[in-house]
């Protein structure tokens, strides 16, 4: 009965049997951060480091009884939504979500894998974007996602990727987080914007290292510190710092 005072964050997503990304890479993440977790798992896959294999979905209605009972039986503070997989699912979360508008949601647009192998059904991304991208607080697209989520080419440059994240918000986004990692040059840039205020810029040295999993890593980590009442543009910070500490810590190891 304790566990259900302590925060807890809600992880949707999808399984990853190499334990490089999904929800695996989120708890570990978050238990980083010191919060629990609580899952509602999307779809099961089989995969190795170098290439997804198999791709099972979850019947939507799972997807939706396992939302209801994580929040039925924890203090779930934050909801971070990974691979969401069909348009089926989109729309069973989104209807969480709107039982729950309390409960800030991190989206992290889950739409390929490394490897190149969809995700995300076609045709699924326009109810991404119209169902479910206006109910979370935060989306965190890379470049190749945002330009997607668009139905554009990626953007070249920082003010074409804050162009289109512009476009994103007009569409109904709350706040999207542009990831750099896509992009080239010595510093690694991820861009907050916001309706009405001026964008922000989180900075860091870009490594000479490769790792699976990083936008998990960054969207559970900013959800971890959101469900610890920290405000956004904090949680954002300290998610961005936490995926470049474990960064340079791989690298040097």
């Amino acid at each position: 009965m304790a566990l259900r005072r302590e925060p807890h964050v809600l992880v949707v997503g999808g399984s990853d049997s190499s334990g490089g990304a999904g929800i695996a890479r989120d708890i570990e993440t978050i238990s980083a951060v010191g919060v629990r977790t609580c899952l509602a798992v999307t779809a099961l896959t089989v995969q190795t480091h170098e290439a997804v294999k198999k791709l099972h979905h979850s019947p939507p209605s799972l997807v939706a009884d396992q939302m209801r009972a994580a929040l039925q039986a924890n203090e779930v503070a934050a909801i971070k939504i990974g691979m969401l997989a069909t348009a089926e699912i989109i729309a069973a979360v989104a209807a969480v979500l709107r039982e729950n508008p309390q409960v800030p949601a991190v989206l992290d647009p889950v739409l390929a894998s490394t490897s190149g192998r969809a995700l995300l059904e076609a045709g699924a991304i326009a109810a991404m974007k119209r169902d479910l991208v206006p109910l979370c607080c935060l989306v965190t697209p890379n470049l190749i996602e945002l330009a997607l989520l668009i139905g554009a080419e990626q953007a070249v440059d920082e003010d074409e990727a804050v162009w289109q994240g512009q476009e994103l918000l007009a569409a109904g986004a709350q706040a999207i987080l542009i990831k750099g990692g896509h992009a080239k040059g010595l510093r690694s840039t991820d861009i907050l914007l916001r309706s009405g205020q001026e964008p922000i810029r989180f900075d860091a040295p870009r490594l000479a290292v490769s790792m699976r999993g990083t936008g998990c890593m960054l969207a559970s980590a900013i959800a971890a510190h959101l469900a610890n009442a920290s405000p956004l543009e904090e949680s954002v910070r300290r998610g961005k710092l936490f995926v470049f500490e474990k960064l340079e810590t791989d690298r040097t190891n």
